[in-house]
């Protein structure tokens, strides 16, 4: 890794993502041979040809497999709703972070690293097909493991997180082994084993901006859980309950903006910068499609789904997450826009903004709720519709510091171009 980031030694921050671009085009110019040794069917060049339909394509495999994980997840709320009740309900959705927390960062933190690093490396190259399909057996192994461990041997919670483990081992491993023998630039040889400092630097910086940005994300999230909690059991088990419902609807567009930032990221190293500004275009009205189709659905269906994971006579349960869904299907676009616009500033290399419009979004999140919800005519509402205004406000944020960027401040894509054509 530091061999393939030394080409941009003292010139500036950019993403992974632009990092591996500037190197994959470069090669490329060097060596005639490099297109048959490194790019595959599967392999996507983002900065040539149409738009809007490589990036669907691009996004689907990442879409798919996230949905994968995300059935997994709320596989687990729905077992234990329906199976264990209110209380049980509202204890998962409490404790589902430091469960996650425990299970994936303590024990499977070395996998997880694995996977993410060559799945990172493999997208930056156009690949976003291999990611999906070692996730989805991962998925797969996890239920299976999962099933076999828990009600087979009778393991309890320790088999869950042996289950979880081992289907990381195997994703990170199968992957690796894939990267290695499919993608000749990312072999590792004892010629590249010496560590520059500079490189080193300037990804633990970038590694920093995006622990904060994660963190800033949790902690506020945690903060909005205590909140929801001080309104009684039933409350917190419909905010599980619909939370699950909530991040499955907006995960298209997610998956979506993340695309988003590999093609910005593709065509700033390839100094094509009009191309990035219709980019912007066609990723604006694919993501509010998205968000229009989702929000009907969430809005239509709120009841139907909220009664997936309680039993009809827990009408409470249901009538509050009915009304958190709809406040939230309502405004998706907000957070399909916010998406893109992390996706846009990551790959131009400036996730610090990424960095400022979550805290924005989280920030204003956290104080509304706590602002709003104690006064008597506003209560849980004012929780719900404290993210929404959230979203917006990281919208508007995003915006000015984008058009700022246009007129010549380092956010725009002539800044980044340039520094590209440098190299």
């Amino acid at each position: 890794m530091f061999v393939i980031l030394s080409r941009l030694k003292k010139k500036g921050k950019y993403s992974l993502v632009f990092f591996l671009w500037i190197c994959y085009d470069s090669y490329e110019k060097k060596d005639k041979t490099f297109k048959t040794k490194v790019r595959e069917p599967m392999q996507m060049d983002l900065t040539r040809g149409g738009i809007t339909r490589p990036m669907l394509l691009f996004a689907g495999p990442m879409i798919a497999g996230n949905l994968l994980q995300q059935c997994y997840n709320i596989a687990d709320t729905l077992i234990v709703g329906r199976a264990l009740g209110a209380s049980a309900l509202a204890s998962v959705g409490f404790s589902f972070t430091l469960m996650t927390f425990l299970t994936s960062v303590l024990l499977g933190v070395c996998f997880t690293f694995l996977y993410n690093y060559f799945a990172c490396l493999l997208r930056s190259v156009g690949n976003s097909v291999a990611p999906m399909a070692f996730l989805a057996v991962s998925t797969v192994l996890n239920i299976g493991l999962d099933l076999w461990f828990v009600l087979g041997l009778g393991w309890g919670v320790a088999g869950a997180a042996g289950a979880t483990v081992l289907a990381q081992g195997v994703s990170a491993a199968g992957i690796a082994l894939y990267g290695w023998r499919r993608v000749p630039l990312l072999r590792l040889e004892r010629r590249h084993c010496k560590v520059s400092r500079g490189e080193l630097g300037r990804i633990m910086n970038y590694s920093l901006l995006t622990c904060v940005q994660q963190s800033v994300m949790n902690f506020g999230i945690l903060m909005v859980q205590g909140l929801v909690n001080s309104f009684g059991v039933n409350v917190m088990a419909a905010f599980a309950a619909a939370v699950k419902i909530d991040a499955f609807a907006y995960l298209p567009v997610q998956d979506f903006g993340n695309a988003f930032s590999t093609f910005v990221a593709q065509n700033t190293g390839a100094q094509k910068t009009e191309r990035i500004r219709r980019g912007i275009r066609s990723a604006v009205g694919v993501s509010i499609g998205f968000c229009l189709v989702s929000s009907l659905l969430v809005c239509l269906f709120a009841a139907p789904l909220m009664g997936l994971f309680v039993e009809p006579g827990e009408t409470e349960i249901i009538a509050v997450g009915v009304e958190y869904l709809r406040i939230e299907g309502m405004c998706y676009c907000g957070i399909g826009i916010l998406f893109l616009l992390y996706g846009l500033f990551r790959g131009l290399g400036r996730p610090g903004v990424s960095v400022v419009l979550t805290v924005v979004s989280l920030g204003t999140r956290v104080a509304l709720a706590y602002l709003l919800a104690p006064i008597p005519a506003v209560g849980l509402k004012g929780i719900w519709w404290a993210v929404p205004i959230g979203w917006v406000l990281a919208d508007l944020a995003g915006l000015v510091l984008w058009r700022r960027g246009e007129s010549g401040g380092e956010a725009g894509p002539h800044a980044k171009c340039q520094s590209a054509e440098r190299l």
